[in-house]
């Protein structure tokens, strides 16, 4: 039998497209008039490429490609009546004739029940396929009649009948209360979603970000959004999600590629034997990382001495453990410490000259000198994360130096591996990507002369979502 509001709730979801359509024909007239004026001031160029960008983002956010706009109706007790959707529509007076289901005034769509009713006193489903509205399924709530916890589920039912295509679709229309409480759960610390398989988890997780890109868009739009997926045949299955949630701007990876992103020398193509496996995923090489890093700022062996025209310039061994310990309590960051390793190194070899020059001329003139930059490369080298982890692994002299306290031999020996002659051609596994990362937070960036990193920063992100976390390891 056919619902005798159907033909009036057709009529309400074509004026919503067609509301969405002249949203979406703005927008690329606002973009044409953007693209005309060419050239101008370098401050005109900014500020076009700022609102060309702007609505890029916003026709992004308008298209729907196949799904439906509109899937449900709320009615209040005070008469109020709000249309559920996938992202808001407004009429030529700004009023809402769709409303986000981000929206919290959408909550009571996937929330009310015949106890605690929310304030309702209906909630439709509507079944579509694209604009067509195919069916409609009413929830009365009235206390007296209905049963606790009543919901229907032919919405449901409907949506878990349609055809699949090897992805993964939104849930938006058929959020049960359980979920949506995971969904808007405030954005505060660290949210764990757990459940048995095909529970979900992954679908929830992606919507909940969709609800703090749009409750929090400023600033989670300006940090992002980043899914950690645990294969890129995952990354492909999950991928529409979000755009068809009107949330384009969301950078999905796989921890391999996360750090491989930033390093062009990173390559992630070699498997792990299964005991080094294990080692490089155990808790326990966090340690052996901090020792590795501290194994490599070393005072010198001998003393040094160094012409300087008539004159020897000395530095002592003493001396040069005294700049290692006073390195290592003012920096968090290895690198961070090279310059002032440096400044000390000049100052005391101008010191032992009878005249104690000017320490930057000792430097300038000596910075050269072989025997300078031996042992400066010995006290305190500058390291990216592949280097010492090549080294690392190249030297069981070195690891046995950093494992020999947490790892068993035979634990420390399963990571030795030939150091290769280049970092282009060294291959890396996925085992290798946390110790990587970990490195980095150690190491920090290479500094410049002018103090400026050469290497890329990290990239934070204000959310992150890592999906099959029981597959990662503990570093991971």
């Amino acid at each position: 039998m056919t619902h005798p509001e159907i033909a009036a709730e057709q009529a309400h979801i074509d004026r919503a497209h067609m509301l969405l359509d002249q949203a979406r024909e703005r927008a690329r007239q606002l973009r044409g008039m953007v693209e005309v004026g060419r050239g101008g001031t370098t401050q005109a160029r900014y500020e076009r490429d700022v609102i060309e960008g702007s609505v890029q983002n916003r026709l992004g956010q308008l298209q729907l490609g196949s799904a439906s706009l509109i899937f449900g109706r709320i009615d209040f007790e005070a008469d109020d009546r709000f249309y559920i959707g996938r992202l808001a529509v407004a009429d030529e007076n700004q009023e809402p004739v769709v409303v986000d289901w981000r929206a919290p005034v959408a909550e009571p769509f996937y929330r009310a029940t015949g106890r605690e009713p929310m304030g309702l006193i209906r909630r439709r489903h509507f079944i579509s396929r694209g604009k067509e509205l195919l069916d409609i399924e009413d929830e009365l709530f009235d206390l007296d009649q209905l049963d606790d916890g009543f919901q229907g589920h032919g919405a449901l039912l409907a949506a878990l009948d349609q055809n699949r295509d090897g992805q993964l679709r939104d849930i938006v229309s058929t959020i049960q209360g359980e979920q949506d409480e995971i969904i808007r759960d405030p954005l505060k610390g660290r949210v764990i979603v757990q459940g048995g398989p095909g529970t979900g988890k992954t679908v929830v997780a992606l919507h909940r970000a969709a609800y703090l890109l749009y409750t929090h868009r400023f600033p989670l739009e300006g940090q992002g959004v980043l899914v950690v997926g645990p294969n890129r045949l995952f990354l492909r299955y999950i991928e529409q999600v979000l755009p068809s949630l009107g949330e384009a701007g969301v950078y999905l990876t796989v921890l391999a590629d996360l750090f491989a992103d930033l390093f062009d020398d990173v390559r992630v193509v070699l498997p792990d034997t299964a005991e080094s496996a294990a080692v490089k995923g155990s808790d326990r090489m966090i340690d052996v990382l901090e020792k590795a890093v501290r194994d490599r700022e070393r005072p010198l062996r001998n003393e040094l001495v160094v012409g300087f025209g008539l004159v020897r310039l000395r530095i002592t061994v003493d001396a040069s453990r005294q700049i290692i310990r006073e390195a290592r309590r003012r920096y968090r960051r290895h690198n961070a410490a090279r310059r002032y390793v440096e400044q000390e190194f000049f100052s005391i070899l101008a010191k032992s000259h009878p005249s104690e020059p000017d320490p930057e001329n000792v430097q300038y003139k000596l910075r050269r000198d072989p025997r300078v930059m031996e042992a400066l490369e010995r006290m305190w080298p500058v390291l990216t994360p592949s280097q010492m982890l090549r080294d690392l692994y190249g030297s069981n002299a070195l690891l046995a130096s950093a494992g020999r306290e947490v790892l068993s031999e035979s634990e420390w020996r399963s990571l030795s591996r030939p150091r290769g002659s280049g970092s282009t051609d060294y291959r890396w596994s996925d085992g290798d990507v946390p110790l990587l990362d970990e490195a980095y937070a150690r190491l920090g960036p290479r500094l410049g002369r002018n103090r400026k990193a050469r290497d890329p920063e990290v990239r934070t992100f204000g959310h992150i979502v890592v999906d099959e976390t029981q597959d990662h390891t503990l570093m991971a």
